[in-house]
């Protein structure tokens, strides 16, 4: 079966189906969870008793996945058999759980896959009974969208400008994001819309602001206090690929505002922040940008290829354009 298109997920976690076998899989770990979470709400209905969880040993055992799926439940309904880090050792015995009898669904959540024909993303796509979802992490306008659904679910709506800046802020990791949203719809009180202002006072707090504070600070040329606001940032548990993305981010943020002004910033600068990112603009410009733009990409890169530890190559990417920008002010 090809890969389910992403306006028809939420009707599939609500209903598999006669789907036998789902595969949930990509670099969003928190976006697997939540929609194994939800086929597992909707197949056991809350029975702990029609859930089976099973771990990376079971691979080994090419009919247990089968096996599991076939039991019967005493009290009826659908048994559902969850494996939460499987992988391409998983083929065969997801194979056999095609094949296997019972009505049980197997739901396997994995990491990013390669589409190989052999391996267990491509042995799925091609089952007809089987239903294979890519949980990548969302940007942009697909981000802000679903910001909005969430916040319709908790009883909250936002103002245009409020999804804007929370997409810009949020969505490294799905559990993360709904986590957020449920303090801000909790700080807005039921039926509110939300405002950016809102969204500021209650997620621009933790890892992400000092993330924000290490950029302002560093394209601004101050080293010591992007230095330190790197370490307050990590210590929140910011991870290095979350640092690298927010730098790129800020920096495109910057070029945008070196071509075409401060006023075409979208979702605009907050005042607070307006003086250190005029400070950047005399120093920074449209060309200078994109080359950063560039050198940060290739960072990211280097984050998950080099021996040396993420962080460590995340900090020096953000503090060679602090030193970079301290040259410039002579």
């Amino acid at each position: 079966m090809a890969k389910l298109d992403a306006k028809r997920i939420p009707a599939f976690l609500k209903d598999p189906g006669g789907c036998r076998v789902v595969l949930l899989f990509g670099d969003d770990s928190g976006l697997v969870r939540e929609r194994a979470e939800a086929l597992v709400q909707t197949v056991t209905q809350g029975d702990d008793m029609r859930l089976v969880e099973l771990g990376s040993e079971a691979a080994k055992d090419v009919g247990r996945l089968a096996d599991e799926a076939a039991m019967l439940p005493m009290v009826g309904g659908r048994m559902l058999v969850r494996v939460r880090d499987a992988g391409d050792s998983f083929a065969k015995a997801a194979t056999a759980a095609l094949a296997g009898r019972g009505t049980g669904l197997v739901v396997l959540e994995a990491g990013e896959l390669k589409p190989n024909k052999t391996g267990l993303r491509g042995v799925l796509e091609a089952a007809p009974a089987a239903q294979v979802i890519a949980c990548y992490r969302e940007r942009g306008a697909e981000l802000a969208g679903t910001i909005g659904r969430v916040l319709a679910e908790l009883g909250a709506t936002a103002e245009p400008a409020a999804l804007d800046w929370l997409a810009q802020r949020l969505g490294e990791d799905r559990m993360l994001l709904r986590r957020e949203l449920e303090k801000l719809a909790l700080y807005a009180g039921p039926g509110a819309r939300i405002t950016a202002e809102d969204a500021l006072a209650c997620v621009a707090e933790g890892s992400a602001s000092d993330l924000e504070e290490a950029l302002l600070h560093a394209m601004a040329g101050d080293v010591a206090k992007a230095d330190a606001a790197l370490d307050a940032a990590f210590a929140e548990g910011a991870n290095a690929v979350q640092v690298v993305r927010g730098a790129l981010r800020h920096v495109q943020r910057l070029q945008l505002a070196a071509e075409d002004g401060l006023d075409a910033v979208r979702p605009p600068i907050f005042f607070r922040h307006k003086p250190a990112v005029e400070r950047a603009l005399r120093l920074w410009n449209s060309n200078t940008l994109a080359s950063v733009g560039a050198s940060l990409l290739e960072a990211e890169r280097r984050t998950k290829t080099t021996g040396l530890p993420s962080t460590t190559v995340a900090r020096w990417a953000v503090l060679v354009l602090a030193r970079q920008a301290a040259r410039a002010k002579g």
